[in-house]
């Protein structure tokens, strides 16, 4: 056994899209941060998808990118293709995406990582959590290292206890190719609850195999928006080979490269149906539950058997590589199954498979065991994050990670935390669902969870989070300058719109008009400001009377939402409560009233029996 001299502030398990944004974040705040991973030469990886952002995730990437994280600035410097999803819908559907280059958005984050003030990369595979009376005092590793933190964030992904299943054969590891971790079995003997959940992951295929004739093509926008507010810093140069994108001359420049897509046919069905009987998952040898939102391909034959078909994109992994991530057959069917179907879809008929699909189960522990901040009410300093919070996607991790580290960092610098409401962004919401509601399923972020979603475009997440990223310490003084730079710009625009005349009326008239847009404008009107400031501008007139009804609404539930639980309440003394009233009370621990309204299962009256007994005083309570 030996132990480390050095004791760390911050020790972060994994690093994965959570993970570093964890380490960075805690690193930024000061703080002395060792990230250990498994393998240093996976930092980063892009386990599934080649892709940043999407419905929902495009906003959670731009909320990253406010406080200060790493996800849209690396993505904007190792993009292929960019897109805005929804882009003739409502704005508050509107979502940025891109396709990345899965190696340079790696290696180019390992280097971020290596390169940044206080912290440390380390390989290695921890197995157990070490306390030291009533809160962790670090990690040890599988080859009886002793590394000694004052906080400990977890981020192991689909790595705890992970078994890969491809047909009726499985094998131990979080990914194919690599290990696993048995660090769960510390977090159950230190009384923690743990799941089990599923998911899974297309084949791969060569592209020299494919018949692209027979494909659909799919560009990117003509006109490439960039994740970040600070598109500048992936200027790149020689010490920076990864970044394969500029901003040069107020211009994001991009060599973008194509998407396809191809559909699935009654043939690719039949195949899939006659042999679910090698489906693990239909075979009963998955126990793990799997993602309602991202079925494998037997699930939509199975449940989807009116339709005839189902689309597929073929995805490039990167600029210098032929491989294809096939978007749309995630399946754990054995490997001659996956050649069989694969070879009824149009412009596939001849393809290889460089990587097959297969499903992975892992340990998770259910989130209604953290606080907001992310830390957990059982051992303080102990911080989850991730994947093992049971949510799935890069976006929701990297928002998770963000915060547990910047919240483990700001409690040992004795400073507030940073807690996010429903109306302040979609990490709000993210947080709020998994601490109080919980979830039974792989957690998915969509817009249609955010009540206020109006408000948390993607277009305005620097406006409203930078600020309070910076009240905590989190950003630099440039990106918090930038910020206020584009609030007094909007500002001035709106002023601007309502004081000059184009044609018969003034321009804010013209912009609330549904038909017209500020692409319509005269160049004389339009070159004062950049198109940025138009877009967000156009949308604030337009939906003004919407936006004002959802800021009534959020002041209105806000002082609900303000009014403080105490955390040491011990609900079954508390008289007047339903059993199962006390029973989820006791368990969430809400800390707001708002928070205990959202408890699932707490009706309007719990709601109104405790806003009374808050009124009281404590020891009226028990009475």
């Amino acid at each position: 056994m030996f132990t480390l001299p050095t004791v760390y502030d911050v020790v972060v398990l994994g690093a994965g899209h959570a993970g570093m944004e964890a380490g960075l974040a805690a690193a930024r705040l000061g703080c002395s941060v060792l990230l250990l991973t498994q393998n240093l030469d996976s930092v980063g990886q892009m386990s599934c998808n080649p892709a940043i952002g999407g419905q929902a995730k495009g906003q959670i990437v731009r909320e990253i990118d406010a406080l200060g994280g790493l996800m849209g600035l690396n993505t904007d410097a190792t993009g292929i293709q960019f897109r805005m999803l929804n882009a003739k819908k409502g704005p508050s559907v509107r979502s940025p995406r891109a396709q990345c280059d899965k190696k340079a958005y790696q290696f180019r984050a390992k280097a971020e990582l290596e390169r940044t003030e206080n912290l440390t990369l380390c390989q290695g595979n921890a197995v157990r959590i070490l306390r030291d009376g009533n809160g962790v005092s670090g990690v040890e590793t599988s080859l009886g290292l002793r590394i000694l933190a004052r906080a400990v964030v977890v981020t192991t992904g689909t790595f705890m206890r992970g078994l890969l299943h491809v047909g009726l054969q499985n094998q131990a590891g979080g990914r194919l190719g690599d290990s696993v971790s048995t660090l769960s079995d510390s977090l159950r003997e230190l009384g923690f609850e743990t799941g089990r959940f599923k998911t899974g992951t297309p084949c791969r295929l060569n592209g020299r195999s494919l018949d692209f004739g027979r494909f659909e093509r799919q560009e990117g926008d003509a006109v490439p928006q960039p994740f970040s507010s600070l598109p500048e810093r992936i200027a790149g140069g020689r010490d920076d080979i990864f970044t394969l994108n500029r901003w040069e001359e107020g211009a994001f420049h991009v060599e973008q490269l194509p998407c396809w897509s191809t559909y699935t046919t009654l043939e690719t069905h039949r195949i899939i149906r006659e042999n679910l009987h090698q489906s693990p998952l239909y075979a009963g040898r998955i126990e793990g539950v799997g993602p309602r939102y991202c079925p494998s391909i037997e699930d939509k034959v199975v449940k989807f058997e009116d339709k005839d078909r189902h689309q597929l994109y073929l995805e490039p992994e990167g600029r210098h590589t032929e491989e294809y991530y096939v978007n749309g057959v995630s399946t754990s069917l054995p490997l001659e199954v996956q050649y069989a179907f694969l070879h009824t879809i149009p412009g596939l008929e001849k393809a290889v498979i460089l990587r097959p699909g297969y499903a992975v189960e892992y340990d998770y522990c259910p989130p209604t065991q953290l606080q907001p901040t992310f830390e957990t009410r059982l051992l303080p300093g102990l911080y989850f994050a991730g994947q093992i919070n049971g949510t799935s996607g890069y976006e929701e991790a990297g928002g998770q990670g963000l915060l547990a580290g910047a919240n483990a960092a700001l409690k040992l610098l004795g400073r507030p935390p940073l807690l996010l409401g429903r109306a302040d962004g979609y990490l709000g919401v993210l947080v709020d669902d998994l601490v109080t509601r919980g979830t039974e399923e792989p957690y998915r972020m969509f817009t249609s969870r955010a009540e206020h979603r109006l408000l948390l475009r993607h277009d305005n997440a620097d406006l409203r989070l930078t600020p309070l990223a910076a009240a905590a310490g989190l950003v630099d003084s440039e990106r918090a300058a930038r910020a206020e730079e584009r609030r007094a710009q909007l500002a001035r625009l709106r002023a601007f719109t309502e004081a000059t005349r184009f044609g018969e009326q003034r321009v804010a008239q013209f912009l609330r008009r549904p038909e017209t847009s500020w692409t319509d404008l005269p160049e004389e009107i339009r070159r004062e400001y950049p198109a940025s400031a138009w877009e967000t501008t156009e949308i604030d007139l337009r939906y003004e009377g919407y936006i004002t009804r959802q800021h009534a609404a959020v002041e209105k539930l806000r002082a609900q939402e303000e009014r403080v639980i105490p955390a040491d309440l011990d609900y079954e003394q508390v008289r007047g409560l339903r059993a199962e009233t006390r029973q989820k009370f006791g368990k969430v621990r809400p800390a707001t009233l708002g928070q205990a309204g959202r408890i699932s299962g707490i009706t309007p009256a719990d709601i109104a029996y405790l806003a009374l007994l808050l009124d009281k005083p404590r020891a009226a309570w028990h009475a």
